[in-house]
């Protein structure tokens, strides 16, 4: 007598088995993967093309690359607006969006110093708006969040030939440590760094992030051959973990409102807001330290020291 166990083994397999797709375990379902590869093609496309788009613009000169300048900070405080106060267009937009147009025209007038006065002024207006709101006191900073960057940003673009190494600088260390980080922590994976914030990110997306910051602030100096190569791998470093802090502030801000971005105006990377997460505090902070330095002489301040 046959056992009907071992016939369905060495003979003719379940029919609703045998129709199943095989499956890798560690890889997922084939539409899952194609899903993710096309998010990733749809990312690094986008990027690619924001990365050019940027670069020309800064190479072209400080004006070329303040018409970029005033339309981001114009679009993170659409974007901020949205988020905080579920409002897009408003009076608190309009001012914001005046603040942003003023200072960038300053800055690129010579007058950084004026710029920022009216960044200040724009967040006290908005403030004043929201008077007794509790989102107020947010949506004031979201003119600072938008507005100091800005500023920043051409401020060092506008000290002679040095000011295109220095912003190169510091968008190059923001880009390789989101790049870096990425995909550390894609391949290496491990403990969390902040689920509570952002469930993605890992401590070996962290340590690859600054790490590929690190060595880009030191490549800097086949642009620059003056500077030295340990400052600037020692700014890098530095860099690397304020942008770092910086996506993780966004974050934090997203959650705190419930939204997955800031908006979706760029395929595969959410907002405008979510790609210059990391420029915005990594700007800051480059222009706190070339401030200590000179200045007078912002860009050449942070290559050069001095």
């Amino acid at each position: 007598m046959t056992d009907p166990g071992a016939s369905g083994v060495a003979g003719a397999a379940d029919p609703a088995a045998a129709a199943a797709p095989r499956v890798d375990p560690g890889l997922g379902p084939a539409p899952a993967r194609r899903s993710r590869w096309m998010d990733l093609k749809a990312r690094v496309l986008a990027g690619l093309v924001l990365a050019a788009l940027a670069f020309v613009l800064l190479y072209a000169g400080q004006k070329p690359f303040a018409a970029l300048v005033m339309v981001v900070a114009v679009v993170m405080s659409w974007e901020w607006g949205r988020m905080v106060r579920g409002a897009s267009l408003d009076l608190s937009f309009t001012i914001k969006a005046l603040a942003m147009i003023g200072a960038v025209l300053l800055s690129v007038s010579g007058m950084p110093a004026l710029g920022l006065a009216v960044v200040v002024i724009g967040a006290i207006v908005v403030l004043a708006l929201g008077f007794g709101e509790g989102t107020a006191g947010l949506s004031a900073q979201g003119v600072l969040y938008a507005g100091i960057p800005a500023v920043t940003l051409l401020w060092f673009r506008g000290d002679g030939d040095l000011g295109f190494w220095a912003v190169l600088l510091v968008v190059a260390c923001v880009v390789a440590t989101d790049t870096a980080a990425f995909f550390a922590g894609r391949q290496i994976g491990g403990p969390k760094l902040w689920p509570a914030v952002s469930p993605n990110k890992t401590w070996s997306g962290l340590v690859g992030g600054v790490s590929a910051s690190a060595v880009a602030g030191a490549l800097m100096t086949f642009g620059v051959p003056a500077a030295s190569t340990p400052r600037l791998a020692l700014i890098g470093l530095g860099l690397g973990l304020v942008a770092q802090a910086g996506d993780l502030f966004e974050s934090a801000l997203k959650r705190l409102f419930g939204v997955k971005d800031s908006s979706g105006l760029i395929p595969g990377h959410g907002g405008v807001m979510d790609r210059m997460d990391g420029i915005v505090a990594a700007a800051i902070a480059a222009g706190v330290l070339a401030t200590t330095v000179n200045p007078q002489t912002p860009a050449r301040a942070l290559l050069l020291g001095w």
